[in-house]
């Protein structure tokens, strides 16, 4: 199972790249265990989660070929 995570924003600088494919995840859990495990600076940033283009607030389970977006939150005068 391969899943394709894109970074944007200041995430997208941390990471140094804008995607990154990933296996072996079932759920975001999983997914934000590896992620972390390769950018440990992604931990002191506020983030949504997105799923296929659908924004989520909980522990998603993931199947194969799925999109999940990082989206750094930001704010606007």
């Amino acid at each position: 199972m391969e899943v394709k995570v894109f970074f944007f924003g200041v995430l997208a600088e941390v990471t140094g790249t804008n995607f990154k494919y990933y296996s072996d995840v079932r759920s975001f859990g999983d997914l934000k265990l590896k992620i972390q495990d390769d950018f440990p600076e992604v931990v002191h940033h506020n983030f949504r989660v997105s799923v296929n283009n659908l924004l989520t607030d909980n522990d998603p389970l993931l199947n194969d070929g799925d999109e999940v977006e990082l989206i750094p939150l930001f704010s606007g005068r």
